[in-house]
């Protein structure tokens, strides 16, 4: 049995005697000691229930191998299509119990907040941030999530120098959080006479929302300006002192919503942002006390490494963490990023569980 199997069966253990402890008459008498065990029990519940139905799935294989001596060539054709079936979903079973048994980010179900900056590349770097805030803005109403903008600074041409805004649904970071990094694009600008290829640049930074109990800020560290609003806007936007700039003092974050009419509902929007920064600063000293070797290798969120690049003469995207590449550029820009996601999310957890094991070896 291998060290992780063993360590499952150790689980199942438990779990059945937790089943037998909630059985017995004292323990069922103590409604703490109660809801204290079968709390215990629904964490390792479905683990539980996956590596019994992988014990049974290992017999019945062997069962079958057993067969495949039988004299009777039918017997042992049913044998060998029984153990195809058998084997199939044994594999199954180990990469779900493999999946469990690693340890979930508290931080997986949270709603995010995205931030995408126009990087190298001038005009054009600002009209590549443009489609990538409409791609993921596509791939969230695909799923259902809602997209809420929270600060916007655009350009003259349609581009975007800076856009910060939510996307709200369960599990929305699980999907989203290896898209921070820098995202290239490989195209002929517009301006361009001579037909030349550029390179520009955004940044992508996909932040856990912070709720209030998770960040608390006082209110002597903020110092909070009121200023008009600039740029192009709606009515009563440039007429009104409404735009909102708050500054961390401790840590000099400055955070700017100019958006909305109201002064209020600026500051609130503010503060959304000004909370998630400061969450990931205590996430990410957190990582730091963890420790190089039992830090995930996608899932820093490290804004300066290339993590993709779009390239328009060839209609190919490439993400250069798992080497994939694809020849469906508009669909990926209209939103079809799932199977990076997909291949991404797998790769991480390939990684996590090489850690895990070489911690249990």
């Amino acid at each position: 049995m291998s060290t992780i199997l063993a360590r499952v069966a150790n689980i199942a253990d438990r779990y059945d005697e937790l089943t037998e402890l909630m059985a017995d008459p004292a323990v069922a008498a103590d409604f703490a000691r109660l809801n204290e065990l079968d709390r215990e029990r629904q964490e390792i519940e479905e683990l539980a229930q996956v590596y019994r139905r992988y014990e049974t799935v290992a017999t019945q294989i062997q069962e079958n191998r057993a067969l495949l001596d039988d004299a009777d060539a039918e017997m042992r054709e049913l044998a060998e299509l029984e153990i195809e079936a058998l084997e199939k979903e044994q594999e199954a079973l180990d990469r779900r119990m493999k999946s469990l048994l690693l340890p979930k980010d508290p931080k997986d179900e949270k709603n995010v907040i995205v931030e995408i900056r126009a990087g190298t590349g001038g005009e054009e770097a600002s009209l590549f941030a443009a489609e990538l805030y409409r791609m993921y803005a596509r791939w969230a109403e695909a799923h259902r999530y809602k997209v809420e903008v929270l600060s916007l600074n655009e350009t003259g041409l349609g581009g975007i120098k800076e856009v910060v805004f939510a996307i709200k649904g369960k599990g929305a970071y699980s999907k989203l959080k290896y898209e921070s990094g820098v995202h290239r694009v490989q195209r002929v600008p517009v301006t361009e006479s001579a037909g030349r290829i550029h390179t520009s640049a955004a940044t992508v930074a996909v932040l856990p929302e912070a709720d209030d109990i998770d960040v608390v800020i006082n209110d002597n560290d903020i110092r909070i300006d009121i200023f008009r609003s600039s740029g192009p806007g709606g009515q009563s936007v440039n007429t009104t002192d409404s735009a909102v700039r708050l500054t961390h003092i401790p840590t000099g974050i400055v955070i700017s919503c100019q958006d909305e009419k109201s002064q209020l509902q600026n500051k609130l929007k503010a503060m959304r942002i000004l909370r998630t920064r400061l969450y990931e600063i205590e996430e990410q000293k957190r990582m730091e006390e963890l420790g190089a070797a039992r830090r995930s290798q996608i899932g820093s969120g490290d804004r300066s490494e290339k993590i993709r690049t779009y390239n328009f003469p060839q209609s190919r995207v490439t993400d250069h963490r798992i080497n994939k590449t694809v020849y469906q550029l508009d669909s990926v820009l209209d939103g079809a990023i799932d199977e990076f996601i997909e291949e991404l999310s797998a790769y991480d957890q390939a990684q996590r569980l090489e850690a895990m094991s070489a911690e249990i070896a």
